[in-house]
């Protein structure tokens, strides 16, 4: 079901006009001149709402965070939580994940956060998941040494495809979870897809992938 355009969006995104990026050339090459420090930089991909956003960067104060969503109807929310709540270290680029093909950057982040991304189910469509081996060379180009992905979802299918993926890909895994609200795993920041489909008692899988290419000798 499509989401209605919120009312007064366009008044609600010149509000937060100084936390988002609505053209992929203002970067000019450099993810992290945006925020005009040199500190640490984390990245999410497809942020929705933003609690996972917002909870995090509380969380990690010494840590920027880029966050990416191309429906502005969402967007609008999760930038005017971050703004409400004063933070300084999120900021939110408008548009596609493809969008960051454009983008040759000497600085790097350290995660990518993948969250309840589109499953998109049809085999023929494996190409547009953000696990996809397309995909994954665009990440590798913007981790850092060391850099890794923290992958969440709800679908059972995308998971073991994802898992293959990375496997195929020669990525290293570690932290995996079936069933990660009844795992050892602590630090958790939930989305709110998270929160609604574990109520539903839906298990929530999770692991992190890591490139061998970025790994010390």
């Amino acid at each position: 079901m499509r989401m209605r355009r919120k009312k007064h969006l366009k008044e609600r995104m010149e509000f937060c006009s100084d936390l988002i990026i609505t053209d992929i050339k203002d970067l000019d090459g450099d993810i992290k001149a945006i925020f005009k420090d040199d500190k640490p930089l984390r990245m999410e991909i497809g942020c929705g709402k933003g609690g996972f956003i917002l909870e995090t960067a509380k969380r990690n104060p010494e840590t920027n965070f880029l966050a990416v969503e191309k429906n502005s109807n969402v967007l609008i929310l999760a930038a005017e939580k971050v703004k409400n709540a004063g933070l300084t270290n999120v900021k939110f680029l408008r548009g596609d994940a493809a969008l960051l093909r454009d983008i040759e950057t000497e600085s790097k982040c350290e995660i990518i956060y993948i969250n309840f991304c589109d499953p998109w189910h049809k085999n023929s469509y494996r190409r547009r998941r953000l696990t996809h081996a397309q995909h994954l060379a665009l990440w590798e180009k913007l981790l850092c040494k060391h850099g890794e992905i923290h992958f969440k979802t709800d679908n059972k299918n995308l998971f073991e495809f994802s898992l293959n993926s990375f496997s195929d890909y020669d990525m290293k895994l570690k932290n995996i979870t079936f069933d990660l609200h009844n795992s050892t795993f602590e630090g958790n920041v939930m989305t709110e897809y998270e929160k609604l489909f574990s109520e539903q008692g839906q298990p929530i899988y999770r692991c992190e992938a890591s490139y061998r290419s970025k790994q010390e000798d």
